[in-house]
């Protein structure tokens, strides 16, 4: 019997890196509740720590009351909050011997042969992970050029330190990178980077991972159609073919723009919908073009709301108004009073009511997440790729989360279209349109 829903879902454990369906799911949170989470960093800890499957370490998913395959959840984030003092990041290499194929998956000791060893820290430096079984430096990454940067109090800045700050933070990297206690990575500022010094960037903290489960076994870093193209006809247990890939949900989406009081609609393809989050980034600029970021720890608050009958393809993205590209931001009153008067000098009486939208492309690069945004947005609003084009061409834009292959199809839709789909509430709610 299943137990009944809670208004509020306290989250603190985390995956072995594999979004599971099979697996068990906290909660359930009711219709409309709260999870509460205290999320890992994402990428670099994971990734040097060979025992997880994945190269992050997301949340333990949960089961939302009434979510059913086919349905959407929209996700509504209350608030980031970074709990990080400092932490590490930069450009990697992999290290070729210390990995079956793809080192975010398949880990494996150089000297003794065990896949995805359990590691000990020795010191400090890109050589300090070492394997438990025979001491062998395993950390299948390093920096090609890395920094330690630490946060104001306030997490409004952060600051590039030099060699002697990065190596007292590398000695006692737990406690300054603020890793939860049911965390098992190894923290990366104890690789002790230092190669840019006196840099100063502003904190705006981002959710990296945000979605729902799969409905197959995914790594959770490949959740999505760049880093998911991986495991085509990969060597390991997680290999899927093409048309497996497309039971992913793309969660990792690392678009900056997934932040406090953006608003995210999610597809349901297992039951419960299965929510999930982490890589939290205290800042980041369109595409992540180092790979990387800042990989921060911090308590995040979501609210759940089930759509019924809403089945989509891939995540919708209600960004905060300021985010929105120029053209996709909604007219004003002024706006829609002038150009009225110009249509009806045309002879045109009635203009279209619209609002903006932004569908998540994914795929093996940017020009195959654009045309999977492209269609993706065409199929849901019942439109011709072409007229999807010519909208996100004038009232829009296309932009890049990630690099490889995960881009935002953003546009000023119709009104009525987002009204037969079941959206428009949402849309106008995160936008404050009148009816």
């Amino acid at each position: 019997m299943q137990k009944p829903a809670c208004n509020t879902v306290y989250v603190d454990t985390f995956t072995n890196g594999v979004l599971d369906p099979e697996q068990p799911m906290l909660g359930p949170v009711r219709d409309g509740g709260v999870i509460v989470a205290n999320t890992t960093p994402g990428c670099w800890g994971p990734m040097i720590t060979p025992s997880l499957r994945g190269g992050h370490e997301v949340t333990q998913p949960v089961y939302v009351e009434n979510a059913e395959p086919g349905d959407a959840i929209a996700i509504r984030i209350r608030s980031i909050r970074v709990t990080s003092v400092a932490t590490a990041s930069g450009n990697d290499q992999t290290v070729e011997g210390r990995f079956l194929g793809d080192p975010y998956v398949a880990a494996r000791c150089p000297e003794c042969g065990t896949d995805r060893p359990e590691t000990r820290i020795e010191g400090i430096g890109m050589t300090a992970i070492r394997c438990v079984n025979c001491g062998a430096d395993v950390t299948p990454f390093t920096f090609t050029n890395g920094y330690t940067i630490a946060f104001d109090e306030n997490r409004e800045l952060g600051v590039t330190l030099h060699r002697e700050a990065a190596e007292a933070i590398a000695r006692d990297g737990l406690k300054y990178m603020a890793i939860p206690e049911n965390s098992v990575q190894n923290p990366i500022v104890t690789f002790a980077p230092h190669d840019i010094v006196g840099a100063v960037a502003r904190i705006r903290p981002f959710l990296g991972q945000l979605g729902t489960t799969p409905s197959r076994p995914f790594p959770d870093s490949h959740n999505a159609g760049d880093f998911g193209s991986f495991l085509i006809g990969a060597p390991h247990e997680y290999a899927l073919t093409k048309e497996e890939l497309e039971e992913r949900t793309d969660g990792h989406m690392d678009i900056n723009r997934v932040r406090e009081n953006a608003v995210v609609i999610c597809p349901v393809k297992v039951p419960g919908g299965g929510v999930y989050l982490g890589d939290m980034h205290a800042m980041q600029g369109d595409g992540e073009i180092a790979g990387h970021t800042t990989d921060v720890s911090g308590i995040v608050t979501l609210q759940v709301h089930v759509l019924k009958g809403l089945t989509l393809e891939g995540p919708i993205l209600l960004p905060v108004e300021e985010d929105l590209p120029h053209l996709a931001r909604p007219l004003t009153r002024e706006e829609k009073a002038k150009a009225l008067r110009t249509a009806r000098r045309f002879g045109l009486h009635r203009l279209e009511e619209s609002a903006p939208v932004s569908f998540v492309g994914t795929g093996s690069n940017l020009n195959e997440a654009t045309d999977n945004g492209l269609k993706r947005a065409a199929n849901l609003l019942g439109m011709t790729v072409p007229e999807v084009m010519n909208r996100a061409t004038i009232t829009g834009s296309i932009e890049i989360g990630r690099h490889p292959g995960v881009v935002t199809v953003t546009f000023l839709a119709p009104l009525e279209r987002l009204e037969r789909i079941g959206i428009a509430d949402l849309v106008r709610e995160q936008y404050r349109l009148e009816e």
